[in-house]
C-alpha cells in the first residue's frame, strides 16, 4: 500500500483498487482508520484523539488531491505524494 504522507508519526496510506466509498488510511502506532475522502468521516476503526484532530486538519487542506489520487489508484496508476502537516 503506497504511502502518500508522514507528518506526527501518521502515516497516510492509500490501496490500488481499493472499494468505494473512497478513502485513504490512517496509521499512528498501533491504531488503523479509514476516513472517507468526501465526508472525513471515520468509515472504520480509531485512531488517539490528537492523531484523529491532524488527520482531519491534514485531509481538509488536501482533499482534491486525496481524490486526485484516488482517481489514480483506481485506475492502477502511480499515486503522489501529498506534503504533510507542518
Amino acid at each position: 500500500m503506497p504511502e502518500i504522507s508522514r507528518f506526527f508519526g501518521i502515516i497516510i496510506r492509500m490501496y490500488f483498487g481499493d472499494h468505494n466509498p473512497p478513502h485513504f488510511h490512517a496509521i499512528y502506532q498501533d491504531s488503523t482508520a479509514e476516513y472517507d475522502i468526501n465526508t472525513l468521516k471515520i468509515i472504520r476503526g480509531q485512531l488517539p484523539a490528537r492523531a484523529h484532530a491532524l488527520v482531519l486538519e491534514w485531509a481538509f487542506i488536501h482533499r482534491d488531491e486525496l481524490l486526485e489520487d484516488w482517481k489514480l489508484a483506481s485506475e492502477m496508476k502511480e499515486i503522489k505524494k501529498i506534503e504533510p502537516l507542518i
